[in-house]
């Protein structure tokens, strides 16, 4: 039997790309997890890992941590990851045996799946999956010296096409204003984190963000079916998701969504794009071309309920099918908000209320807050806490398990949770009162831009949260 259809090394530029740019978003996930789990998580975070072992066995969510938990052990673990990752970035494998390639990549992914499948609502997000599962297929793409197995190549496609076209089928079953072509008109001002250009976008002419749409459209429903068509094709289809997704980076803060997807894209440039001088490329040994058909095998019988979920009128949102997050869907803004609510939450130090009581501003480090700020570039690091302050200002029911703590943890002046804000008014002390109050935001027009300076405008609807204050056993004890 003939191998030489199993490796190409006109996608060895690209794998090599690939792998860099994945250590890279590696590196900025472990930091992110050992810079905000203990106020999240911690043994004294506001939803503790330790806890949730004790009500969760190990066959619904895979951990390490189901061995051994503490804060300790937690910071070492995603510091550790970073380093491990850090040096993937720097090609510490790509000399090595295949076999040591392979162990040295499946550290960061056993890594952060032990905190991802921990992690409860904190790790809720899409991307946490899709970092899961192109990091699953890295683990078996082979060091630089050997030339990319062409079974992966096809995986990491499917993994893209998946990843586009899942966004795409939810927009369509989703709010109307996708197929009317009017969601931008919205979604600029409403999503979860806008950034320093976000207010220049939603101010963009009416037909211009009807061509956005249209755009996207293209892209995600089209365009990814040319992935597996001959090159050129595949490369100038991904060449056209790597634009359109850098849109999208300058036009919000999506994590490293955006970012991880561009990484995909890169796979599928080959040498064409990416001229590189290839290097005399090594021969697989035949355990690894098993291993690799075994592993494609392996996910192509995983693929068939995401498969079916892309062609379902019931279809799932990141959603994974399996605990190890080996194939998922995807997908995201089936519906647009078209107002945009936000939590603000307030405190005071002085002994008694009164109608002249003075309320300080939490400020947070990305989430909208004072009106003169302007909105910050924070992609592709994530702020978890303000993309749930997000989804607390849309209902209750995303924020009753940690909204109350939070505001327990503020009346305490818990400094693992004030790291998480960016600026805490009392300056480490704590304050006797605290409420939460419900605030609808819009972004100025342009005259009210130049004539105030801001780039919000707010005004009250409500409470959020009931004012309270700390209670001799450490709770919030409602006052009014």
């Amino acid at each position: 039997m003939s191998w030489g259809w199993f490796t190409d090394p006109d996608y060895w530029a690209s794998r090599l790309a690939f792998q860099r740019m994945l250590a890279a978003i590696y590196v900025i996930a472990f930091v992110v997890a050992a810079n905000q789990f203990r106020a999240l998580l911690g043994t004294h975070g506001l939803l503790p890992i330790p806890a949730y072992l004790r009500r969760t066995p190990f066959r619904r969510a895979p951990s390490l941590f189901h061995f051994h938990y503490s804060d300790r052990f937690f910071a070492m673990l995603a510091w550790g990851g970073a380093a491990v990752s850090a040096a993937l970035v720097f090609g510490v494998c790509d000399s090595a045996p295949v076999w040591v390639s392979m162990l040295v990549w499946a550290l960061p992914w056993v890594l952060y799946q032990s905190i991802v499948n921990v992690g409860q609502i904190w790790y809720s997000f899409g991307w946490e999956s899709l970092l899961l599962e192109a990091g699953f297929l890295a683990i078996f793409l082979g060091p630089a010296g050997m030339a990319p197995p062409v079974p992966l190549l096809w995986l990491l496609l499917w993994l893209l096409f998946r990843l586009e076209f899942g966004a795409g089928m939810i927009k369509m079953r989703g709010d109307r204003c996708w197929r009317d072509l009017t969601c931008l008109y919205y979604h600029h001002e409403t999503q979860p984190m806008p950034g320093p250009l976000s207010w220049y976008f939603h101010h963009l002419p009416k037909p211009l963000h009807k061509i956005e749409v249209l755009a996207s459209h293209g892209t995600q429903l089209i365009v990814p079916f040319a992935l597996f068509a001959p090159q050129p094709a595949a490369s100038a289809a991904a060449a056209i998701m790597i634009v359109t997704q850098g849109w999208l980076v300058i036009s919000g803060n999506f994590s490293w969504l955006n970012v991880l997807t561009i990484t995909l894209a890169v796979s599928a440039l080959d040498s064409h794009w990416l001229r590189f001088p290839v290097p005399a490329l090594a021969e697989p040994p035949l355990w690894y071309r098993i291993v690799v058909l075994a592993v494609t095998a392996l996910v192509l019988a995983l693929s068939y309920r995401p498969a079916r979920n892309l062609i379902s009128r019931s279809q799932l949102m990141n959603y994974s099918f399996d605990r190890l997050h080996l194939v998922n869907t995807y997908g995201a803004f089936g519906s647009i908000t078209k107002i945009r609510h936000e939590v603000v939450i307030e405190a005071t130090d002085e002994p008694e209320l009164t109608p002249d009581t003075v309320w300080r501003e939490y400020e947070f480090k990305g989430k909208p807050g004072d009106p003169r700020r302007r909105p910050p570039q924070i992609a592709p690091y994530h702020l978890r806490l303000d993309w749930l302050m997000w989804f607390a200002s849309l209902s209750s029911r995303y924020s009753d398990a940690w909204l109350q703590p939070l505001a327990e943890k503020l009346l305490a002046a818990d400094r693992p949770t004030l790291k998480l804000l960016r600026h805490d008014p009392f300056d480490g002390r704590r304050p006797t009162f605290l409420r939460a109050r419900l605030f609808r935001y819009r972004f100025t027009t342009p005259r009210e831009r130049r004539e105030t300076g801001a780039w919000w405008v707010r005004e009250p609807l409500g409470p959020a949260l009931r004012t309270g204050r700390l209670g001799a056993d450490g709770t919030a004890v409602a006052v009014e």
